[in-house]
């Protein structure tokens, strides 16, 4: 199964939910910590953003309301990022970070470990 037309459509989904939350969660964490940003470039960063970006908003176009959901969340990461990054002491704004950042992680550790069971049953 290697071809990418070979991957049943539930599992591209769920990798394309883990890339994404991977992503925002690494889009906060280079908010905040001079490290994260300087480990991968800015521009390559924002663009395999984007890709994926586009990736999830195509695999969910059939499902509005999933599709306005994920793009609604997007949306809010990417702006609380810019918050934290213009007020970067801001206890507020730190703090709802830490809240979002804490979401993804559960978000993506629940999506890695049905993406393998759904791997495992291909």
């Amino acid at each position: 199964m290697t071809p990418q037309q070979d991957i049943p459509q539930h599992i591209k989904t769920t990798e394309t939910f883990v890339r994404l939350y991977v992503l925002l969660s690494q889009h906060l964490d280079r908010c905040h910590d001079e490290g994260a940003r300087s480990a991968f470039p800015e521009s390559e960063f924002q663009a395999h953003l984007a890709e994926t970006r586009v990736e999830a908003a195509q695999l969910f176009s059939t499902n509005r309301v999933v599709k306005d959901k994920v793009e609604h969340e997007y949306e809010r990461i990417l702006n609380l990022g810019a918050a934290c990054v213009k007020s970067p002491k801001d206890e507020g704004t730190t703090s709802q970070l830490k809240q979002e950042r804490e979401t993804l992680r559960i978000k993506t550790l629940t999506l890695s470990d049905l993406l393998a069971v759904f791997r495992s049953s291909a």
